[in-house]
């Protein structure tokens, strides 16, 4: 099994689709209703869908990089805005925040072997 995608809903589907391609996806497809995006590295996707109804998304997104640090000062040179800087937290992740014009929560993060194998994870094996 694998994860196909996330879908999050937006307000503004135009000026949602300029903001995730400040941050680097590709945009794949583009529809009145919809967008879709791939990831720049692998081949994972994610998608946008026009809400006119109110919605409340409490879901958070998360895209890794390896070169944290280096990203995120490159997206503030594009004048991309951050609720907090990276950050290294107790579950071993190093994190920045931001939110997409819509109001979605994004965390860029970059996590090694820690994001599938962290110390305390219960099934020790590597798949």
């Amino acid at each position: 099994m694998n994860l196909n995608q996330i879908t999050l809903p937006v307000s503004d589907l135009k000026k949602a689709i300029r903001f995730y391609q400040q941050l680097g996806f590709i945009l794949i497809v583009d529809s009145p209703h919809y967008a879709r995006f791939e990831c720049p590295d692998g081949q994972a996707t994610f998608s946008l869908s026009y809400e006119t109804a109110a919605y409340n998304n409490g879901a958070v997104i998360y895209f890794e990089h390896e070169k944290l640090d280096e990203w995120v000062a490159v997206l503030k040179e594009k004048g991309v805005v951050f609720d907090q800087d990276p950050t290294d937290q107790t579950y071993l992740w190093r994190e920045a925040i931001l939110h997409d014009p819509s109001g979605n929560k994004i965390k860029l993060y970059w996590a090694g072997d820690n994001r599938r194998f962290p110390p305390w994870r219960v099934n020790k094996a590597n798949p």
